[in-house]
């Protein structure tokens, strides 16, 4: 038997090619994958820009839904068991490779499409807005990209831990997005400045931890809007890696600068979230208390053509390639 996945010519260039059916070692599974989300590491990743480790899948994907295909014999899985997945690479093909511990079991009423949002927002919301920033119930959530596949997961995360959450988007429609997924305030960047609107809001200096993945020049804003003690959590660089701040205000504030990459965590470390993950954030999904925002879907020959399209940043929600 065969399987079918991406392969990357040039950056320009993808082609669908044709491999021997995967194996895994005991404490993995492989997944019939049904859908793999798409990510801007995908994106970087074809661009040359974000090599995958030594270790990983060649492939792009780092997040999959579907059913066990084989189980390991120490994976605590069962073949036919639905399932969505990090993967160490490899999500766009039709199987996938994932390690057991980083394996979520798909709560009965949720569908592959919407399980195959999951796996990898929900680490990078947990580990860096809980883990590394360590919101609490009651304070104030800024979470820039709140449209973003991880930025409507944070939304709804801190809301319902009862936090306030202001977040930013670009246009008015997708504000109105995030009002409905619960911001409490909404900040178009395309319209004024986020200091003035926050200003206005009378939330300046008020803000107990940022989820930035923009970077850039945004970050002393991100500075200028914490409240003493407040924490950044950087996650990407979409408007640049370069940023002048004015470090008087991250003595003054006792402020926390902190970042991460998704591939730089230690399997112990993802194993740990994952754990916290089934226990603290399934069951929202389960009770449909969370449900990720989704742009739309594309055949898994449409990849170059879905990249595009997150490349555009005209998308609202989680884009996902249709595998199986």
């Amino acid at each position: 038997m065969t399987y079918h996945f991406i392969h990357i010519e040039d950056p320009e260039t993808l082609s669908i090619q044709e491999g021997e059916d995967l194996t895994c070692c005991a404490d993995e599974v492989v997944i019939d994958v049904a859908y793999a989300g798409i990510n801007r590491a995908d994106v970087l990743q074809r661009m040359g820009f974000y090599p995958p480790p030594p270790d990983a899948s060649p492939v792009m994907g780092l997040e999959v839904s579907g059913r066990v295909k084989v189980a390991g014999e120490h994976s605590g899985f069962s073949a036919g068991e639905r399932v969505c997945a990090l993967v160490h690479g490899g999500g766009y093909a039709t199987q996938a490779i994932a390690k057991a511990a980083c394996t979520l079991r798909i709560p009965e009423g949720v569908n592959d499409l919407t399980a195959a949002c999951l796996p990898e927002a929900f680490l990078t919301v947990w580990y860096n807005v809980i883990v590394r920033a360590s919101l609490k119930a009651g304070e104030t959530l800024l979470v820039h990209g709140g449209v973003s596949g991880i930025g409507n997961i944070a939304v709804q995360l801190a809301k319902s831990m009862g936090c306030n959450v202001i977040a930013t988007a670009g246009t008015p429609e997708k504000c109105e997005i995030l009002q409905s997924l619960g911001a409490d305030i909404c900040l178009n960047y395309s319209e004024s400045s986020l200091t003035e609107q926050c200003q206005a809001h009378g939330v300046m200096g008020e803000v107990d931890v940022v989820l930035d993945m923009v970077g850039g020049d945004f970050e002393q804003f991100n500075l200028e809007c914490l409240a003493v003690d407040g924490r950044i959590a950087c996650i990407g660089l979409m408007r640049g890696g370069q940023s002048t701040i004015d470090l008087t205000q991250l003595l003054m504030k006792r402020a926390t600068l902190t970042g991460s990459t998704l591939r730089r965590l230690t399997p112990s470390e993802k194993a740990r979230c994952f754990e916290e993950v089934e226990t603290h954030m399934m069951p929202l999904v389960a009770s449909g208390a969370m449900n990720p925002l989704i742009d739309r879907s594309f055949d898994l020959g449409q990849a170059l053509e879905a990249q595009t399209y997150m490349a555009s940043g005209s998308h609202a929600g989680k884009l996902l390639l249709k595998c199986g």
